[in-house]
């Protein structure tokens, strides 16, 4: 198999860099602190697009709808996005983050995450696949796929359980994304090694789809639940380029890849991805009805 990190073409080196960190339960405003302590931390390593955990600004596990109101708020427009837009415009960042999203009709809510650049607010993506009480408090998400173009690349996004769905990572690969950023709150297991399947997934993926995937994982526990950290970032290969980070410590990882590596199909002289795949026999966006890139 093509070796990708061994590419000479220096098209697109981008830092990435995955946060690993511990939100409270409701504490908005220090969450949020937290979270520009750290988007700065790895801005200081360079890195130019930020991914941090699902929900990293209120926290997760939620025991009533009135404690998900108070501290919900619009995307774009509130608090956290504002604080957000700041240290990107001021650091000349990417950032994609979990935040509880409130709609516009003032009712509705969304596990979301949302992509924020050096110029302000680009995109939001509304968790697909709902986890368990995630149905309590949530809407799924109904903005289907979104690929974001900038300047450093395409971007995608996917929020914890959505990774558990191979449909969604071929659907975003085949709509152009260069990198998939998936900010998660996966659920301790043990006792597997690795603590989740969340960072297998990552790895096959991103083999299989020919992308890049950034999972920012919390650490903690909340009410009962622990989380198992193991934040990674993996490379179309599907091996580390950063990671695996611990169960248990507030971290950041950054690695520098050349995102173009994503739109090298050939895996070998007889195999390219995605015009091997057998669209004779299967419709080729899945029957999703997305539009797709010629690959």
């Amino acid at each position: 198999m093509l070796e990708l990190n061994k590419i000479d073409n220096q098209e697109s080196m981008v830092k990435l860099a995955a946060v690993q960190m511990e939100p409270q339960l409701g504490c908005k405003k220090e969450n949020v602190a937290k979270s520009v302590r750290m988007i700065n931390e790895a801005a200081d390593q360079g890195a130019n697009l930020i991914t941090l955990p699902e929900l990293c600004n209120t926290g997760y596990m939620f025991n009533s709808r009135q404690e998900v109101y108070d501290c919900a708020e619009p995307v774009p427009g509130g608090y956290t996005c504002g604080e957000w837009e700041k240290v990107a415009r001021e650091r000349g960042v990417y950032i994609v983050a979990g935040i509880t999203e409130l709609a516009e009709d003032g009712v509705r809510c969304y596990n979301s995450a949302v992509l924020i650049g050096p110029d302000g607010y680009i995109g939001k993506h509304r968790k697909l696949h709902l986890w368990c009480d995630d149905k309590i408090f949530f809407e799924p998400g109904d903005l289907g796929y979104q690929v974001f173009e900038t300047p450093i690349g395409r971007i995608g996004m996917l929020i914890c359980f959505d990774m558990w769905y191979f449909e969604n990572f071929r659907i975003l690969a085949l709509k152009g994304a260069d990198v998939v950023c998936c900010p998660t709150n996966w659920v301790d297991i043990p006792p597997a090694e690795l603590r989740t399947m969340g960072t297998h997934l990552a790895m096959v993926n991103a083999n299989c789809n020919n992308i890049f995937v950034v999972a920012a994982d919390r650490i903690g526990t909340e009410r009962g639940c622990k989380f198992p950290g193991r934040s990674l970032i993996v490379g179309p290969d599907g091996w580390f380029r950063a990671g695996l980070a611990s169960d248990n410590q507030e971290e950041v990882l950054v690695a520098e890849v050349n995102l173009m590596e994503a739109r090298r199909l050939n895996w070998n002289a007889m195999n390219v991805i995605f015009r091997d795949r057998r669209t004779d026999l299967y419709d080729a966006a899945l029957g999703s009805g997305e539009k797709i890139l010629p690959r």
